[in-house]
This record gives structure tokens, sequence and C-alpha cells, in this order.
């Protein structure tokens, strides 16, 4: 058996390490989607009315908690499946490049996204939606081709911004029933962790010891 240089780095494209990253990421985030079809269900099942309780309710004290929990919460299935698939699309590929990247990217997200919400948004709505995350990740995408010189995170960015380039009106307050705070500071919040989060340099350039050729019988 014969490994090429570079076959066992995930973050290098076309290499096997970099598919099998990409399918493990592929499936995590699948999963993550079922997740909150149930929280959704039992939400509206149950009638526990946790968007009014656990959303984010700007500059009120008992709506900052909604920081941390609007994400895993929307108004009905509509929403919900308005933001499934970019969610799996975009998250798949900013988990594939590491899970505590994807991990700690995510919370700092969540944090610059949610409380951006709670200083700026109007104090007599409630907040909730995954969308702050999806503009987050799509922030890292843009970045991380810039900062880490990456021209597949940026190949993927220009993909995703065909796909879904009108949404990113969304940072602009064109509708008030759509919380354009909460994309604009998603936004922001991807762009702070792909900095944060960076590859450095050591890390980009020189091969690894998984990446030196390797003969077997």
């Amino acid at each position: 058996m014969t490994l090429h240089p570079g076959s066992g780095d995930p973050h290098r494209f076309g290499t096997e390490a970099f598919y099998a990253a990409l399918g493990r990421a592929f499936v995590a985030m699948c999963a993550v989607v079922p997740f909150l079809f149930l929280i959704e269900a039992l939400d509206q099942g149950l009638a526990v009315g946790l968007d009014a309780t656990a959303g984010i309710i700007p500059k009120r004290i008992d709506g900052l908690d909604g920081v941390f929990f609007s994400p895993f919460l929307h108004h009905g299935f509509d929403h919900l499946y308005s933001n499934s698939i970019p969610l799996i699309l975009l998250g798949t590929f900013v988990l594939a490049a590491g899970a505590r990247r994807f991990l700690w990217s995510t919370l700092v997200i969540i944090l610059v996204s949610g409380l951006g919400v709670w200083f700026t948004g109007s104090s007599t709505s409630v907040v909730v939606g995954a969308s702050g995350v999806i503009f987050g990740y799509l922030g890292i995408l843009l970045t991380r081709g810039i900062v880490e010189r990456s021209w597949w995170n940026f190949a993927v960015f220009l993909l995703v911004g065909l796909l879904y380039g009108w949404q990113l009106v969304g940072i602009l307050p064109t509708d008030e029933r759509i919380s354009w705070q909460g994309h604009l500071f998603g936004l922001l919040g991807g762009v702070v962790a792909a900095i944060i989060f960076r590859r450095r340099r050591g890390d980009l350039g020189g091969p690894h010891r998984s990446e030196s050729t390797l003969t077997m019988p």
C-alpha cells in the first residue's frame, strides 16, 4: 500500500482524509437538524411557549438568557425549514476543518450575534432562530479564505453566495419581522471567530509526519 504526500491531511483538498472529514461533518450536521425539529415539535405539541420564555428579549435582563437558547428555537416549522438546508451546508464545511474549532467558533458566533441583538434590537420583540449562526458560518468561510489563503474556503463561500446570496440583504433593516441585527452580528461573529481560531502559519506549511510517503507490501 502506498500513501502519497498529503494523503493524511484533512485540510488539504483532494486527499482521502479531506473527503473523510467532510463526510463525517455532513453526517454530524444532518443529526443536528432533527434535534431542532424535535425541540419545535415539543414546543408546539406541549404548548410550553419556549419562544417567549427562552428567546432573546432585547434590553431586558430576563431576556438575556435567550442569547444561548434562541439559536435552538424557531417561529414554527416554516422558519425551521428555511434554516435547515443552509445550516447543514455551511455547518458541514465549517465542521470539516476541525471539531474543536467548530465548537469554539459557534460559541463566539452565538455570543456576538445574541448580544448584538440584545443591545440593538427592539425591546418589544422576541428573537429566535439559527439564522445568526448561519450568517456566522458564512463569515467564517469568507474570512478563512482570506486569512488562511485557502482557495477552498473561498470557493465554498462563492458557491454558497451563488445559492443563497440573495439572503445577504438580511443584514439590512428591510423587514421588521426579520432580525437583521442577528444576521449582521452573526456575520461579524464569524469573521471574528475565523481570525481568532485561524490555522497558524506553522500549521499551513510544510509536510507533517502523516504526509510523508509510506510504502507497505
